[in-house]
């Protein structure tokens, strides 16, 4: 059965697993979300006041039963509160050991460069896969001039590449996809043919799909990480396995050449949505 997802079970379900581990796990949570730190109570959009911030933490840290984070997210940038602020309450955060780095998710460039001024940035965490490729143009870059790593959300495409959607598909309500655009229905079966392209590669590699799909972003550049959902112990065992499937020079040419080819509909959200939160999405600068 699934673990539970949402304000503080993860982490209180993580601090169990971890208590006799704690020193061999990076432990990555975050903040950002106008959350009671002691209820779980979602109390409305964003909020990254420092104090709330502060309040966050402390309760992170009962949560998960340890003395520090080892890396602290902001969920969403706050358009309320200047980045400024929400770094500098970090670095003091990090200064008393509580938080070891710091990072953001879905943020604007200048955002990033104000934050890494502040306080230096150790990942940024946006989309990105074979079906969504936007971090390529500016924030990719970015992140390798700044020495910033890269944490990819939905590196599988909300389940596109995992074998269980096809052009037929239709996702019932309360299935975030099924408001994505897309997987709208006259778009779906356009963008199947990016699946076509990487079941080609997955047989001529001896690899699954999502295995292609993961390999392939760990190709793109060093610093990246996919972080896939793992939902029982043989998709667990099927994402570690993508570590043995690599790709030479001239195949990973051919394999970017074919999937810049596709034209991919509809687009990753709803507009102003941001994803499966439901909250208007800010505009960072």
């Amino acid at each position: 059965m699934p673990l539970p997802y949402g304000p503080h079970v993860s982490e209180e379900i993580v601090g169990a697993a971890l208590k006799d581990v704690r020193d061999s796990a990076v432990i990555e949570t975050k903040f950002g979300f106008d959350i009671d730190a002691d209820t779980g109570e979602q109390l409305g959009g964003t909020n990254s006041r420092p104090d709330h911030i502060r309040r966050a933490v402390e309760a992170m840290l009962r949560r998960l039963g340890t003395d520090r984070i080892d890396i602290l997210l902001q969920h969403r940038v706050d358009p309320q509160v200047p980045i400024e602020k929400v770094a500098g309450v970090i670095g003091e955060l990090m200064s008393e050991g509580k938080v070891l780095n710091w990072g953001l998710s879905e943020p604007g460039l200048g955002t990033i460069r104000r934050a890494h001024a502040e306080q230096p940035l150790s990942v940024i965490q946006n989309e990105y896969s074979m079906l969504w490729r936007g971090a390529e143009a500016e924030v990719l870059p970015l992140c390798q001039e700044l020495g910033i790593g890269f944490v990819c959300w939905s590196p599988l495409g909300m389940g596109f590449f995992s074998g269980k959607i096809d052009a037929a598909s239709r996702f019932p309500q309360g299935d975030f996809r099924a408001v994505v655009p897309r997987f709208a229905p006259e778009n779906l079966g356009p963008n199947m043919a990016l699946f076509g392209v990487v079941t080609d590669w997955a047989a001529r590699k001896s690899a699954t799909p999502a295995q292609i799909a993961l390999a392939w972003l760990l190709a793109q550049a060093p610093m990246i990480v996919p972080i896939p959902g793992t939902t029982n112990p043989d998709h667990l065992d099927e994402n570690i396995r993508t570590a043995e499937v690599t790709f030479t020079e001239e195949e990973l040419t051919q394999l970017n050449a074919e999937v810049a080819a596709i034209r991919i509909q509809g687009a990753r959200l709803p507009e102003g949505v941001l994803a499966g939160t439901g909250v208007e999405a800010p505009r960072p600068g």
